[in-house]
């Protein structure tokens, strides 16, 4: 099975390229600069920009399935626009190249607690603010999509490095915390989970979430 990965470079681009090739994967691997991309056996390192949405279709013709990582930078001035704007253009790419399967990372902070989503909550980082929101109004858009086999999934409330345990629990709309009332997951479970949905496809056109 062919997987693309777009942001394979990224905070969780790594992983995702790891986990796919320890299970037999072949890996084309996206990013802006190649040179960070994992090099070993099955893995096809690509040059693409999400703004070129011809180019990125190039890219990711003849993929089984496309995971896409990508994030425009926590640092970005405009990080909103660009989030956004990428998003729907990978989104795009990806039915323009013909590929059915789409699984994309977004943020917590569209996860729910009492009916009321994360990201407007008075303590949720300002410092997050743009990227989130970004993240959430994506998802609001790619409900409305009824070509692909999309799947959102939003991590725990704190994604970190760590290990990989393949141990963690499921969830759809809410967070899910532990017995210390902590919304944990590492980047290499996060991994686990998304091969794992391709392999299973039990949350088709829906997000779905993880933790410890």
């Amino acid at each position: 099975m062919k997987v693309a990965i777009i942001g394979a470079t990224g905070f969780v681009g790594p992983a995702l390229v790891k986990e796919g090739i320890s299970r037999g994967y072949e890996i084309t691997a996206i990013a802006r600069n190649t040179e960070k991309v994992i090099t070993q056996a099955g893995v096809t390192p690509v040059s693409a920009d999400v703004n070129n949405v011809d180019a990125l279709a190039a890219a990711l013709s003849g993929q089984d399935a496309v995971i896409n990582s990508f994030n425009a930078g926590w640092t970005n001035p405009n990080l909103y626009e660009d989030f956004l704007n990428g998003s729907k253009n990978i989104q795009e790419a990806v039915k323009k190249a013909g590929v059915k399967r789409f699984i994309t990372i977004g943020g917590a902070g569209s996860l729910f607690i009492d009916g009321k989503q994360l990201v407007d909550s008075p303590q949720f980082p300002k410092e997050y603010y743009p990227g989130a929101s970004a993240a959430r109004d994506y998802l609001n858009i790619l409900k409305q999509e009824i070509e692909l086999d999309w799947t959102f999934l939003s991590p725990a409330i704190n994604l970190h490095p760590g290990e990989r345990t393949g141990k963690f629990r499921l969830g759809t709309e809410s967070p899910v915390f532990n017995q210390e009332g902590k919304s944990d997951i590492s980047v290499e479970d996060l991994a686990v989970a998304i091969f794992d949905e391709l392999e299973n496809n039990q949350f088709i056109k829906q997000r779905f979430t993880l933790g410890y």
